[in-house]
């Protein structure tokens, strides 16, 4: 049995991959494939409206918000949130947490002007930066709410009145979260929503046209929003896939639920790694992700050995990003506990050999 620590394209419920194999094969009985069926057919318009029904209900989405579904990944996002709300002689505050938040500042820096207000570099990105000073004035507040990289995450909004944009790729879903605080929160699919190849975008819909610029129009959100993201053809397969995960979230009690379950398999991770005599946690603790979870051996010598007996006991794609070095155990919402404990046992194991 293989345990999927990868941290993305990343495990799903085991239930989605059994109904869109299905689904690929012939889809409801019509004798079609999902894979070939029209983006404009009366089954795939009836996908769409029941996987954004379910995201409504499921982050309880107000009435004036629109949800899209785009391609590009959250990298595309970087400039198209900026491009299209962000004017040329507006500021706008970035708060700079890792590798994400800092392409995001880059490609806004396109757009208009950019306030960094708060910085983790001085670290290595290890921790969220406290009470951030946010002035008046700014567009918006930009912020990356998990990350993914450094297995850090905002377990608070920013203290702010601000309306704010939000890089939430990799840990939407995992958590109740007010959405009405946000003008723009978006994610790329492959963590904890569905395959990668579809972003999910929700957005206010009167930020749009208040900017005097002229946007090609694949890049502007009103394209996106007038056309029901079918403006072009939209990822049929992983939007499909989006809406059954969507469904097994709101079977297992919804987010309130979800968390609970993310908290506790969180929390047996992290207790082992402050326990075990050969290892150490990265990020600060006040600031570790319940999604991302980093950590090194005390004897980095020994990397190669522990990898191989994770991999032998089929806990796959630990190995950490090169940024940080180690191990990063990604235990996104379909992580069963049971893989957490498998780490755990690999883990103890190996004090027993090395310590």
């Amino acid at each position: 049995m293989k345990h999927n620590f990868s941290a993305g394209p990343a495990i799903l419920p085991k239930v989605v991959f059994q109904k869109a194999s299905d689904a690929v094969l012939d889809y409801q009985n019509i004798g079609l494939s999902l894979l070939e069926i029209s983006h404009r057919s009366p089954e795939f318009v009836d996908i769409m409206k029941n996987c954004s029904s379910l995201i409504k209900e499921i982050l309880n989405v107000p009435d004036d918000y629109e949800i899209l579904y785009l391609t590009g990944g959250a990298s595309s996002q970087f400039y198209m949130t900026a491009l299209n709300i962000l004017g040329n002689n507006q500021r706008a505050g970035y708060i700079n947490t890792g590798t994400w938040s800092t392409k995001a500042i880059k490609e806004a820096k396109l757009y208009g002007i950019v306030d960094e207000l708060a910085s983790s570099k001085d670290s290595n990105f290890n921790y969220i930066p406290k009470e951030v000073e946010i002035p008046e004035g700014l567009r918006y507040v930009h912020y990356t709410s998990n990350n993914t990289i450094f297995g850090t995450q905002f377990h608070e909004l920013p203290n702010t009145d601000t309306r704010l944009v939000c890089d939430m790729s990799s840990d939407i879903f995992s958590r109740p979260v007010d959405v009405s605080r946000f003008d723009i929160i978006y994610a790329g699919a492959q963590k904890n929503i569905g395959p990668a190849g579809v972003t999910l975008v929700i957005i206010k819909k009167d930020i749009v046209d208040q900017i005097e610029r002229d946007i090609p129009t694949m890049l502007n959100y009103k394209t996106h929003i007038e056309k029901g993201s079918a403006f072009n053809t939209p990822p049929v397969f992983p939007i499909y896939c989006c809406m059954l995960t969507l469904e097994w979230i709101s079977e297992q009690g919804g987010l309130e639920e979800i968390e609970k379950l993310n908290k506790e398999k969180a929390s047996l991770l992290y207790d082992e790694i402050d326990r075990n005599t050969c290892f150490k946690g990265t990020a600060e603790v006040g600031s570790r992700s319940l999604m991302n979870v980093c950590f090194l051996l005390n004897n980095e010598e020994l990397n190669d050995s522990f990898l191989e007996m994770a991999t032998n006991a089929g806990c796959v794609g630990i190995k950490g990003h090169r940024s940080v070095g180690g191990f990063r155990a990604s235990i996104y919402n379909a992580m069963p506990k049971s893989s957490i404990e498998k780490l755990i046992e690999v883990m103890q194991a190996f004090e027993s050999k090395y310590a």
